[in-house]
């Protein structure tokens, strides 16, 4: 970016920007290069400004979330990151008869599980220990224990790569395993969701054990982006990894964990190389020893 292009990034965020700003602070892996310009970004009004701007002087740029489900490569990343803050970062209740909510797409899922306690609306505990965003969640339509977000979503607002904002039903929603089919650079900015009827401590008790159930079957204590790869039709990923031998394959500081063989966790001083180097190891395995060519569920950002 030159320097007009930063100045005029600066204004559209209203001076909430980083330049040259280290995205190893704002992924779980805690591996990545330096990005061109962080933004947060807190009105729809400035996220429409700041994607049409983009789009315009075809600046390369993504939603950063909260840094899950990402893996940014090392040295010098080009384009810009943007974190919904502000309006973005709010849940409303809308119908507390018929149990139904609005949550900005930046809201973690921390937040929604902790409303969903306090009102007693059952449904999400299944979501217990992702560290993702409700909007990240939605794209991703992430899932664990055979539930999924689509099994939430009433409806959506998001932000199109032309820079106009659009609301769709559930019923227009196209979602598949671990995707919703929505324009490419288009941005979800509200989620909202039909909740269960439950109690709050019906509710609490399901978090805790999902949340005793991941702890048992995966590696929490060290910094990683959750399951790399998506399961194939009919299959497990973590199955053919564990078959092909990968447990506790290692590069630099990148290990294949030893208790979940779908998830590399960074032991200390990995770098973005180290992983990639392990992913490309774990996929030419699993191909060599079935034929089956594993998908990244992480998105890869940078060269």
């Amino acid at each position: 970016m030159n320097r007009e292009q930063r100045e005029v990034l600066a204004d559209l965020a209203e001076g909430n920007i980083r330049f040259s700003c280290s995205m190893a602070d704002y992924t779980t892996f805690k591996v990545g290069g330096r990005i061109e310009a962080l933004l947060g970004i807190e009105k729809i009004e400035n996220l429409l400004r700041v994607v049409q701007f983009l789009r315009r002087e075809g600046i390369s740029w993504f939603v950063l979330g909260r840094g899950s489900n990402l893996l940014v490569m090392d040295g010098d990343v080009p384009g810009v990151a943007i974190r919904l803050k502000g309006a973005f970062d709010a849940i409303q209740e809308e119908d507390s008869r018929e149990r139904k909510c609005m949550a900005g797409a930046g809201v973690s899922l921390g937040q929604l599980l902790e409303f969903c306690r306090r009102k007693g609306y059952g449904g999400t505990a299944f979501l217990a220990g992702i560290p993702g965003t409700v909007g990240g969640a939605a794209i991703m339509n992430a899932g664990a224990f055979g539930r999924d977000m689509s099994s939430l979503i009433s409806g959506l607002q998001m932000v199109t790569p032309m820079g106009d904002v659009v609301e769709r039903d559930r019923d227009t929603l196209s979602f598949s395993y671990r995707k919703l089919e929505m324009p490419e650079g288009g941005v979800v900015t509200r989620v909202w969701m039909k909740l269960e009827k439950s109690t709050t401590p019906e509710v609490a008790g399901k978090i805790r054990e999902y949340l005793r159930r991941r702890k048992k079957t995966q590696p929490l204590e060290y910094p990683s982006a959750g399951s790399i790869f998506k399961n194939p039709p009919g299959d497990h990923a973590g199955r053919l990894l564990e078959e092909a031998g990968l447990k506790g394959e290692r590069r630099g500081g990148a290990m294949i964990s030893a208790k979940h063989a779908n998830w590399i966790v960074n032991r200390g001083g990995a770098s973005a190389q180290d992983i990639l180097d392990l992913i490309s190891l774990a996929r030419r395995r699993v191909r060599e020893k079935t034929g089956i060519e594993l998908e990244l569920e992480i998105k890869v950002v940078g060269q």
